[in-house]
């Protein structure tokens, strides 16, 4: 799932590359994914639109184009852009693809066809489901540790299920929601009322370090491979079977409902 480090580098792309740039045409390969308007509406829309802007709220990727109108991305579990020639062969699972006067193609492919794709009138997000539910960015200057810590006590449940659902902060996802308890040293299916000060304390802190090292890490990598996931400088997320960097333990790996959690049994309490 791409989270808040690749979607600010992928943002940052597309702020450099493709802001003035023009659709010329759009074929939908695949519409399951178009959630807003209808197919048919959703390319007669986007045809002739010119690229204004390009921003990050959440998961959601939003393109605003010149009109006022807005395609909102949420790539969800194996959503991916891919900015690429005309004649580079189509991934599986392509939903659809802008072409563009520069003479390059965006794609939009999604593997599993879960992620989301809206195209609202007027700047219109609210119009997305859920939309309004979003708590604040993680790093967001107003998510101070007072606000954090208010903002958990709102969550009862384990302390992973939280930093992945987005009514508590948003851009966190799987992937460095293990990340941030491994820095934190906090076990991902302890109970949020289990929390001393001091560790709600150290969750905060992690949460900045880690989401900073890999939004640095990843726009350093990425570069015009915006389709590509950068994942191998993590921690334990992925990492299962391998030893712990910190302690040498082998890290323990638990698949449950499609997610991933990755941990060490030594280090995490």
């Amino acid at each position: 799932m791409p989270e808040l480090p690749d979607l600010e580098a992928i943002q940052d792309f597309l702020l450099r590359e493709l802001v003035g740039v023009t659709v010329t045409g759009v074929t939908v390969v695949q519409p399951i994914p178009i959630r807003m308007p209808g197919p048919a509406d959703f390319a007669g829309e986007l045809t002739g639109q010119r690229l204004a802007g390009v921003r990050r709220r959440g998961k959601f990727l939003l393109l605003d184009w010149e009109s006022g109108s807005t395609l909102a991305l949420n790539p969800m579990l194996t959503g991916r852009l891919q900015y690429c020639s005309p004649g580079e062969r189509r991934k599986a699972k392509t939903c659809f693809i802008l072409e563009l006067d520069d003479g390059h193609q965006l794609r939009y492919y999604d593997q599993k066809l879960m992620g989301k794709a809206y195209l609202v009138p007027d700047g219109r997000v609210e119009l997305i489901p859920r939309w309004g539910e979003m708590g604040p960015e993680a790093l967001s200057p107003e998510v101070t540790l007072a606000v954090f810590r208010q903002r958990l006590r709102r969550h009862p449940g384990q302390v992973k299920n939280i930093l992945v659902n987005d009514t508590f902060v948003a851009g966190i996802g799987n992937a460095y929601a293990d990340e941030i308890l491994f820095a934190a040293r906090i076990y991902p299916y302890r109970r949020r009322t289990s929390l001393s000060p001091a560790e709600v304390e150290a969750l905060y802190a992690a949460m900045h370090a880690v989401l900073d090292h890999a939004t640095a890490v990843v726009a350093g990598r990425m570069g015009d491979d915006i389709h590509v996931k950068v994942r191998d400088f993590l921690q334990v997320h992925g990492k299962g079977g391998a030893p712990c960097p910190y302690c040498g333990n082998v890290i323990s790996q638990i698949t449950a409902n499609q997610r991933l959690t990755n941990f060490c049994r030594r280090c995490q309490v």
